[in-house]
């Protein structure tokens, strides 16, 4: 009998409260194996950082650019547009209200250091470049490839996309929940779970409001190119929102998302256009999520931050998730460079950022696919289809 696969989320979940589990009654002998793993691990993810920006943004820049039109312009644009809108948006309203929901704590960093429970050896993994020069590079093969049309180099990046792709299917997001476990475990025992687990209900919620506000705006401006009634346009959208909660999959949502989204009005063939593009490109919900996310740990870290720190990432980031793979959670490891590089994250900060992520990577999509079919009713009146 073929037992049942469990998602990522699910496996998150039990990982997390394993780990605090475990961090009762583990010896600090077998904590220590963990502490290990999780050394060697974080040494792994660092290295693959830079490759992941490469393997996502270089073939994405490339396929976008190669493909000329005004139409694709102005959607590229315009869903540009609503993702910088929902980073700004989540950073406006989680200054606003996590100062006063979220106490400082001991930072996550100094609880990965904890003397008592030191790793029994460590592996020196040194990534290849800085996240600032793969970024570089990125753009660099990306607008290379559009310019000169050729196959070679093209093909090339794409096959490196597919080879990240396999390390992060095959190798990162299965060691995932070791990983997740060995962080809880170690905050148990060092007594900050709890304080952990609070912020993190507090910073859903708010998320969760979030993302629902920023649906009913993109529909609120939608209906100002379309004439249509936002809130009977975003219900008609909704199968395609629930679609994507079970999926966790843009692209597997496409089919319900491009159905519903000529339902509302838009021409077909605007929407045959717009749908799959925008499944790659549009990244509302995944961005006001990593920018909460990042500020509620900021300052649950005593963190100094401030707008235009949090601009220059906001601008950044809906560029470099762009193209994330189609497994949950790819958003958050485009990311994980930029949350290092611009906001001075640390490997366990990063720790925390993922299981936050993948908590809600759900309704991430859900956000994302959602507001897809607002940016169809723009271009759908743009170009008077």
């Amino acid at each position: 009998m073929k037992l049942p696969r469990i998602n990522l989320l699910t496996r998150i979940l039990i990982a997390i409260i394993l780990g605090i589990g475990a961090g009762i009654v583990f010896p600090h002998a077998l904590a220590r194996v963990f502490v290990t793993f999780n050394g060697i691990f974080s040494e792994l993810l660092g290295f693959c950082i830079p490759l992941i920006i490469i393997g996502f943004v270089a073939p994405a820049i490339a396929d976008i650019g190669s493909r000329a039109g005004k139409m694709l312009f102005v959607t590229t644009l315009i869903a540009y547009g609503m993702t910088l809108f929902a980073g700004f948006s989540s950073y406006f309203v989680s200054d606003t209200f996590f100062p006063s929901l979220i106490s400082a704590q001991i930072g996550a960093n100094e609880i990965a250091q904890d003397a008592s429970l030191t790793p029994y050896f460590s592996v020196k993994i040194p990534p290849l470049m800085n996240v600032m020069t793969a970024l570089v590079l990125a753009f660099t093969l990306g607008l290379g490839c559009a310019k000169i049309k050729g196959e070679t180099l093209r093909n090339a990046i794409n096959d490196f996309r597919d080879i990240i792709n396999l390390v992060i299917s095959k190798v990162i997001i299965p060691l995932l929940p070791v990983y997740i476990f060995g962080i809880f475990l170690n905050m148990t025992i060092s007594g900050q779970v709890g304080g952990i687990i609070i912020t993190f209900a507090k910073i859903i919620a708010v998320i969760f409001a979030l993302h629902i506000g920023i649906l009913i705006l993109q529909y609120c401006i939608a209906s100002l190119f379309s004439g249509k009634n936002p809130f009977k346009s975003l219900a008609t959208m909704m199968p395609a929102y629930f679609t994507a909660l079970g999926t966790q999959s843009s692209a597997a949502t496409i089919p319900v998302t491009l159905r519903q989204s000529i339902k509302t009005g838009v021409n077909e063939d605007v929407a045959g256009f717009v749908i799959p593009l925008c499944a790659t490109i549009h990244m509302s919900g995944s961005t006001l999520k990593i920018v909460a996310c990042a500020m509620a740990l900021m300052i649950t870290n005593g963190m100094v931050y401030d707008f235009s720190m949090f601009a220059g990432f906001i601008s950044m980031l809906g560029i470099t998730i762009v193209a994330a793979p189609g497994v949950p959670g790819g958003a958050i490891m485009a990311s994980l460079g930029l949350l290092s590089a611009m906001l001075g994250f640390s490997e366990a900060d990063n720790a925390l950022m993922i299981a936050l992520y993948i908590a809600m990577d759900s309704f991430g999509t859900a956000c994302n696919v959602t507001g897809d079919g607002a940016i169809a009713q723009i271009i759908n009146r743009i170009f008077k289809k």
